[in-house]
């Protein structure tokens, strides 16, 4: 009976991985730690400097993928953004839906900080550690004090200018998101105050654009398992699975954290879409993976469009809006990982966050994950300002570096379900005031 049962699911397994991105992605990731445990330190069986040989080898699947995202992301992010703009047809209607997604991500954000706080004041994972040995180990001898950066009004009238870009050009050469984002704003709205005759060729040149680097990012798509194993390989390979036992307790806070976040996006949609839970997040599972595989929110925008747009079925005036927009600056699950990193490193050195300095960190937190770049890594960087912030040595980052992938990969699925999650309440949002618009017809003189 078992022999028969397990003859069974073989081909379902088989056929899955064949046809199925996520199958092939989760297949591959459980290859990587597989093949990662027998080259890494754990077995001793193959010597450090082959390990590395091996893993740059290994790794060039993911450096491609990423590099021909990275190639093609500035003009997608720049074509979605309009076209998602000017297809909302009226200015009144494009500044409704502007300020609506921009309080919902202020507000998601703002969930995601209160989370992360609440969960590392409980648990203290900075305590389960001895301080002494983790300086000892890391290398980190005597750090000194910095100065506590406060907030200054004359830095905010900079800061705000700096957002628009006095050349765009330099801004799509350096890869400013933000600059690039705003431009496309301006240019948005621009085009939807001019006659259609005018702006109809402009906007069939960005359509074709769209579509042009749509099909370059299915090309890069094949990459995708290959890119996800030889990540694996090199995260197991050079840390060890014991390696990251120390730091369990960080790790767990942040998972959990993430976990409710991700429990607060299932609220959303279930009483704010009106759809069924099991069957939207199984339309999400490919993007979800891809995100868990690269931690690149960047990387998986183009597949997250195409998941909103036919699985889902959201208009792509919504779709084309939010998710480039939220891959930019709807960093939930970056801004819960920031907090609790900060805190974390605070238990652990003892020092001491007073009520000023928490609400600092807060908006500190949630002004860097607006801006943070949508690629890997660079949470880790982000967060060396925000310890300035609280008075804890930036190096000390030294100590987070180590299981940094691991939550970066997950943080960066939360980021992308966040976005998806999104487009569906500003769709079901259109579809409701249509629907009381239609009811209530304007009253004729």
């Amino acid at each position: 009976m078992e022999t028969k049962s397990f003859n069974y699911h073989v081909p379902q397994i088989t056929y899955l991985i064949k046809k199925k991105l996520w199958a092939q992605v989760l297949f591959a990731l459980f290859l990587g730690l597989v093949f990662g445990m027998i080259i890494g330190p754990e077995l001793g069986i193959v010597e450090k400097e082959t390990a590395e040989v091996i893993t740059e080898w290994l790794s060039i699947p993911a450096n491609l993928f990423l590099k021909i995202i990275q190639m093609i992301i500035v003009p997608l992010i720049f074509a979605s953004i309009i076209r998602g703009l000017t297809s909302s047809g009226s200015l009144e209607q494009l500044q409704k839906l502007g300020i609506g997604i921009s309080l919902y991500f202020i507000a998601t954000t703002v969930i995601a900080l209160t989370i992360g706080i609440i969960l590392v004041t409980v648990i203290e994972p900075g305590n389960f550690i001895d301080s002494s040995l983790i300086r000892e180990s890391f290398g980190i001898e005597d750090m000194e004090p910095v100065q506590r950066t406060e907030l200054s009004l004359q830095d905010i009238p900079q800061s705000i200018v700096g957002i628009v870009p006095s050349n765009p050009l330099a801004s799509f050469m350096s890869g400013e998101m933000l600059s690039i984002i705003v431009f496309a704003v301006i240019v948005g709205v621009s085009l939807i105050t001019l006659p259609k005759e005018r702006s109809e060729p402009i906007l069939d040149l960005l359509e074709s654009i769209q579509k042009l680097t749509l099909k370059i990012v299915s090309w890069a798509m094949r990459l995708a398992p290959f890119a996800a194993f030889g990540l694996m390989v090199g995260l197991t390979s050079k840390l060890g699975l014991s390696a990251l036992a120390g730091l369990g307790a960080y790790m767990l806070t942040v998972v959990v954290g993430l976990l409710l976040m991700v429990f607060v996006y299932i609220l959303i949609i279930k009483f704010f879409t009106k759809r069924p839970l099991f069957s939207t997040f199984a339309m999400m599972k490919d993007a979800q993976l891809l995100a868990f595989s690269t931690s690149s929110s960047a990387a998986v925008m183009p597949l997250s469009i195409k998941t909103a747009e036919e699985k889902m079925k959201v208009k792509p005036k919504v779709s084309q809006f939010v998710i480039p927009l939220g891959a930019t600056i709807n960093m939930d699950g970056t801004a819960l990982y920031q907090i609790i990193a900060v805190f974390f490193l605070a238990q652990l050195f003892n020092i001491d966050l007073g009520f000023t300095t928490i609400l600092l960190i807060s908006l500190t937190a949630l002004a860097a994950s607006i801006g943070a770049p949508s690629a890997p890594g660079t949470g880790i960087v982000i967060l060396s300002t925000i310890l300035i912030a609280a008075g804890i040595p930036p190096i000390a980052v030294v100590l987070l570096l180590g299981v940094d992938r691991i939550l970066d990969m997950t943080r960066t699925m939360v980021n992308v379900t966040g976005d998806l999650t999104a487009c569906l309440f500003f769709d079901e949002r259109i579809k409701t005031d249509k629907i009381t618009k239609d009811d209530h017809p304007p009253a004729k003189n």
